[in-house]
């Protein structure tokens, strides 16, 4: 477990945070000494986060937008002095949706907007973030899932987002090096989360229940019988974001309740 400060002089932005685990990491970071900022899209998420956190530097912003990330990355220079960590939060669930249940006039902007939301707007901060990071020999983290590494946990497309986001972990942790650090965590299925569906399939206001019932099923599901939450996911993304975790790159943490001992 960390001790409380191991973050004390680290610059931090959590893109995604307004909710969720990104909002975990943000609380976490800055309770570990951290400066943070957030990029979040939704301009509710940002006037609460604002406050209940208006010491943090906080922007409305699309993580797909090159121009979006790259005001927030001037205004933590301008703010912080520069950036050592970078943590992406984003994306959207489809609900389990297979191919057969997809219609086919509907397959081609359902890929077009998971892949944008789950893939590229977690490359894009690391892009915007590059010089940045690389003057402070700093750290990205990614987020993932357990969809990364099993089936079962979601549809064929939001699945096949997260097994990219476990491509993109290996290949910028191999192409960053020695200057950049790249990790994920993959967390399990996460109660009190808001994530939503693609509104390419008419499910961007559905939510994840919030309930005893949902709760009742992730116990089932891990060894470890916990319903998670994100604050139990935080711990993972402070450990790879501080110094005692300097010597890894290009992996990811299970933050899963232990899935994998089940094969």
């Amino acid at each position: 477990m960390s001790a409380p400060g191991v973050l004390r002089s680290k610059r931090a932005l959590v893109v995604g945070g307004g909710s969720g685990i990104g909002r975990a990491v943000a609380l976490a970071y800055r309770a570990e000494g951290a400066a943070v900022a957030v990029l979040e899209r939704s301009q509710p998420k940002v006037e609460r986060l604002a406050a209940e956190l208006p010491d943090c530097l906080i922007h409305q912003g699309d993580a797909r937008s090159l121009a979006d990330c790259e005001h927030i990355l001037r205004r933590c220079r301008e703010q912080f002095g520069g950036l050592d960590i970078l943590v992406s939060c984003v994306g959207i669930f489809d609900f389990y949706r297979g191919i057969g249940d997809i219609d086919g006039d509907d397959l081609e902007r359902a890929f077009d907007e998971i892949m944008s939301v789950n893939v590229l707007g977690q490359l894009m901060p690391v892009k915007a973030a590059l010089d940045a990071l690389r003057e402070s020999r700093g750290t990205a983290i990614l987020t993932g899932s357990s969809s990364s590494f099993y089936p079962g946990r979601g549809g064929v497309l939001y699945l096949a987002s997260k097994y990219a986001i476990r491509g993109c972990v290996a290949a910028l942790g191999h192409e960053l090096a020695p200057e950049i650090r790249v990790n994920g965590v993959a967390p399990g299925g996460t109660a009190g989360t808001q994530i939503a569906g693609p509104q390419s399939l008419g499910m961007d206001t559905f939510q994840m229940p919030q309930d005893s019932g949902r709760e009742d099923d992730l116990r089932a599901l891990t060894p470890l019988r916990l319903a998670m939450t994100p604050d139990d996911h935080a711990g993972s993304y402070v450990f790879l974001a501080s110094d005692a975790a300097r010597g890894m790159t290009g992996t990811f943490i299970h933050s899963d309740g232990g899935m994998a001992v089940r094969g």
